[in-house]
């Protein structure tokens, strides 16, 4: 049987410490993902959930958006996503009487953790205008709230339409084809707040949003470099991919202030060999000051300029564009300013460039230790740039592969989740559907943050997610909540957000990947459906849940937009709500005239595995892009400046969390247990700073806006980061991210640089 939720909220403040660990996986993740799932789910359900998670006639893990092998084990999953399937499919209940027990302001003292795990919702809920306690609510009632509600405002620009990654392909679409009916594109979705910076980036140089490799890709590359990223933690998977590139003669360079346990050894655990003895995986570790990427590409490509046969000239003559302007750029670098910038060491950067040198094929990942800078535009491009000197896009074994962090966030922006959605596409949902939709640019995160704390926005829709604890700047972001008229959450499970509410709040409970979809068809049979994902890489395969629902009264995503939009547009709209509601495939029929890449949709998602989109600079060495070729560009080289005193801080996960979800307490990896609240702080820094392994401060942030922003109670540990660097757990440290900081041109908050004192307050 499952173990009952925790009844108190677990002291968070006061971790216990020991040895960083130097390998990740093995026999303590299997302990640890079976004891986990036992917890929730119970023997025999873990054992049927588990072994249908990524198969292909299974479901798509809720968790990352790694791409599956064609060929798969028997258990295709990793600690983190057992652990996400756990929480879903766990057997424990928030009910009505929950809700009766536990007012919004009780709820609002909770953590997340405690909220988490609670279990799953059952029933809609509604807070009614002062009150402070959910109440049960028909799904009919709950629609025509919130059609009273938006049909109240001046203008659809009124309304935001937020979008949680993972949302299927069938559901996203339906939404911003409901929001645009409606009048809007006020679709903003958690990309805003993590790739969005590689989209634009991407976008620019070779003309689409997207990585350019596959899976295949990384097991041809003779050289991986992984910078800003914690495959260990974030994407576990990843490691066998990396483990089986290596197996074939790649090298693997890591860039990253933090040593991350997983690419310092991985001990695979669907190997004898890998549970015992392990294989290192870093074959050279750039311990880089944050926001010093760009610094360090940009060495890299003058030194790739000067050496003999560096350049992959016919490929630079017949398929870029700006070069000229980008040499001039990259040979003003200079060895002293990327040493200032980087924290690195001469000799480290000399290897790094003999492994490039030595590699025809180059694939470079990254995830948010590049996309949350100021500066993370540019430096993706640098990026880019890298890449493009040597021929390594559109060569197998070689490209770029900004690794997504949620299962189907890639394919929701694909679907057209998207406040900046491009005019053709536009024009081809205006052909199929027969109506107008908005031109102008709608909401992105910030700017929705900002539009609801002016007044400017006064309904807050989400689809999944966690959007207060997922949001940079906690208490402007709480307090813009508070300001709207109405706020609705599709969940799944409790969140901080459901306990931050506008004056009147709808809690809508949905579906889980784990469960079977049944729609009542037009003769009154049931049918079951499934849906689709777009995995890192561009893969679109189908998901078919199997669990029963966790309540009788859940909807499907696809049901609920449905019903939705029948509540709103009414009788006007000429779209077929209810035939899609009936029929996902009436649905990807739709999409396949809609968006390029989709022909035969159904038909081809029916192979098991599913199917690539296409991408031209991969598959043709054509770049969509304004000139028609791949872009060098030549920004100016920037990085994160640090007043004496101070310390550059990134927020970043435990091991026992993924995104805002908190799984437990514990960061087996990093040596932290039974608490969140630390502070990562190389132990030089400390010493300088007269700050103790163990003692207690306030974090305090300091920016441009003359605001302090501060997170109390934080414990010191020494830690082996990048010199003038540290680290914290989000969400607990997102309160210290202005609104305002911010990259430039993605918009993107710059959670990886804010610039901290430490406040020495206690002694454990």
């Amino acid at each position: 049987m499952a173990s009952k939720p925790p009844q108190s909220d677990p002291v968070q403040d006061a971790p216990q410490v020991s040895a960083v660990q130097h390998a990740a996986a093995g026999l303590p993740a299997i302990g640890h993902t079976l004891r986990m799932a036992q917890q929730q789910m119970g023997i025999r359900r873990t054992a049927l959930t588990l072994l249908r998670v990524n198969q292909k006639d299974g479901f798509d893990c809720p968790g990352c958006a790694w791409p599956e092998p064609d060929h798969r084990h028997a258990a295709e999953f990793c600690e983190n996503g057992a652990k996400a399937v756990a929480e879903e499919a766990t057997l424990r209940r928030v009910t009505p009487d929950f809700f009766a027990a536990h007012p919004v302001t009780d709820l609002a003292t909770r953590s997340g953790y405690w909220l988490g795990q609670q279990g799953r919702l059952t029933h809609p809920m509604y807070l009614p205008d002062g009150a402070d306690r959910y109440e049960p609510v028909t799904w009919e009632r709950a629609f025509a709230i919130i059609a009273e509600e938006l049909a109240a405002l001046d203008s659809p620009d009124e309304s935001v339409f937020y979008t949680s990654g993972r949302t299927s392909n069938e559901a996203a679409f339906l939404y911003q084809l409901f929001a645009r009916e409606w009048g809007t594109n006020n679709l903003p979705d958690c990309s805003n707040m993590c790739h969005e910076s590689s989209g634009s980036a991407l976008t620019e140089t070779i003309g689409i949003g997207k990585g350019s490799v596959l899976l295949e890709d990384l097991y041809q590359a003779d050289l991986i470099i992984v910078a800003g990223q914690n495959p260990g933690t974030n994407h576990p998977r990843m490691l066998s991919a990396l483990e089986k590139a290596k197996a074939n003669g790649a090298k693997i360079i890591s860039v990253n202030p933090l040593p991350e346990a997983g690419l310092e050894k991985f001990k695979n655990p669907q190997t004898p060999k890998g549970l015992l003895k392990g294989a290192p995986l870093n074959d050279l570790f750039l311990q880089i000051r944050l926001g010093g990427d760009q610094a360090l590409f940009r060495l890299l490509n003058k030194l790739i300029l000067e050496a003999d046969h560096g350049v992959d000239e016919d490929f630079v003559r017949e398929h870029t564009h700006g070069y000229e302007e980008f040499v001039a750029a990259a040979r003003a670098a200079d060895w002293d300013d990327t040493l200032t910038a980087t924290g690195l060491e001469r000799p480290a950067i000399e290897e790094a460039l003999r492994m490039v040198l030595a590699s025809r094929r180059t694939v470079v990942c990254w995830a948010m230790g590049l996309t949350q800078h100021k500066h993370a535009v540019p430096t993706i491009r640098e990026v880019v740039n890298f890449l493009l000197l040597r021929g390594n896009i559109g060569r197998p074994g070689a490209g770029v592969c900004p690794v997504r962090g949620h299962s189907n966030v890639q394919g929701d922006r694909t679907m057209g989740i998207f406040e900046r959605p491009a005019p053709a596409f536009l024009d081809a949902l205006e052909k199929e559907f027969g109506f107008a939709p908005p031109r102008e640019h709608g909401y992105d995160v910030v700017r929705a943050i900002r539009a609801l704390r002016d007044g400017e926005a006064k309904v807050f829709f989400a689809m999944g997610g966690n959007f207060v604890s997922a949001s940079p700047d906690t208490e402007v972001t709480e307090a813009a909540m508070r300001r709207a008229r109405l706020t609705v959450h599709v969940s799944t499970k409790l969140n901080r957000s459901h306990a931050v509410t506008g004056a009147r709040a709808l809690i809508l409970p949905t579906l889980g990947r784990t469960e079977r979809d049944l729609q009542v068809g037009p003769e009154g049979k049931s049918t079951e459906q499934f849906v689709t994902v777009e995995d890192s890489m561009g893969m679109v395969h189908a998901s078919r849940g199997r669990l029963e629902p966790a309540s009788p009264h859940l909807l499907s995503e696809p049901a609920i937009v449905c019903r939705l939009a029948r509540a709103v547009l009414g009788p006007d709209s000429d779209t077929p709500w209810e035939d899609f509601e009936k029929d996902y495939a009436t649905v990807r029929d739709r999409i396949a005239r809609v968006i390029p890449g989709f022909d035969d949709f159904n038909a081809r998602v029916a192979h098991p595995g599913g199917f690539a989109l296409p991408h031209a600079p991969r598959d043709e060495r054509r770049f969509p892009t304004a000139t028609g070729k791949a872009n060098f560009t030549a920004a100016p080289v920037e990085y994160p400046k640090l007043p004496a005193g101070r310390l550059l801080l990134q927020t970043l996960r435990s091991h026992d969390q993924y995104n805002t979800t908190i799984y437990g307490l514990d960061d087996r990896y990093r040596g932290i247990k039974n608490g969140r609240r630390v502070v990562l702080v190389n132990p030089d820094d400390a010493r300088e700073l007269g700050i103790a392994d163990g003692s207690y401060t306030d974090l305090v942030s300091e920016w441009e806006d003359g605001v302090e922003r501060r997170a109390p109670g934080f414990r010191v540990v020494h830690y082996p980061t990048a010199r003038g660097c540290a680290a914290a757990y989000y969400p607990e440290t997102n309160v210290l991210v202005p609104l305002d900081a911010t990259a430039d041109t993605s918009n993107t908050p710059a959670s990886k640089s804010v610039v901290v004192r430490l406040e020495q307050t206690a002694t454990a």
